[in-house]
């Protein structure tokens, strides 16, 4: 449960997004399969609020076997075909499409680099990057490191990975603690660096 009258970042103001914000957000994660789930969500949020993304959330885990790369990269055309009739996801063929092609790929990385976490994580030398930004206009939608990312995923072959949607995984992920200073979040995240 989450307290609803600690200093926050502003952007968290439904329910859903208080609870994402205050038990995720930012926090460091390696674990191959959840990074997986937030490249795939990251993706099909292009073009959509999160706060949308956070609704389907628990069925887009249902539905894509909770994002276990080597069970999405095996779709065959059928289980494409139920997923574009499913409306508790975001029907778009190319991001559906894009969830498949970028889990054959991290399968190449797992394989060429150990695991998919130390690859993405070696965007940001393996820590994460803390942010000091008084006020959330000041927080950026890309930097030089997701350009950096964006540029070296895409050239492997993945989807939706544009430099804002890299930049938002990153923050989703806690490569980088982009939590506003004022954010009771932000000194929790920034004592486990």
């Amino acid at each position: 449960m989450s307290d609803h009258s600690r200093p926050r970042c502003l952007w968290a103001k439904a329910p859903l997004d208080i609870v994402y914000h205050d038990h995720e957000w930012g926090v460091p994660v390696h674990d191959d399969r959840t990074l997986f789930e937030f490249l795939t969500l990251e993706g099909a949020q292009a073009g959509l609020s999160w706060s949308t993304i956070l609704k389907k959330r628990e069925h887009y885990r249902k539905v894509f076997d909770d994002f276990e790369i080597a069970k999405v990269a095996a779709y065959d055309q059928a289980t494409v075909d139920a997923l574009l009739a499913d409306a508790g996801i975001v029907r778009n063929r190319l991001k559906v499409a894009s969830a498949i092609g970028n889990a054959r790929i991290a399968l190449e990385i797992q394989a060429q680099y150990g695991s998919l976490g130390h690859y993405l994580w070696s965007f940001v030398d393996g820590k994460p990057m803390h942010n000091t930004w008084a006020d959330v206009s000041q927080v950026p939608a890309r930097t030089a490191v997701s350009d950096q990312m964006s540029k070296a995923l895409a050239k492997r072959g993945f989807k939706f990975v544009g430099s804002t949607i890299c930049y938002a995984f990153m923050q989703a992920t806690g490569m980088v603690n982009d939590h506003t200073i004022d954010c009771f979040r932000y000194a929790e995240i920034s004592a486990h660096a």
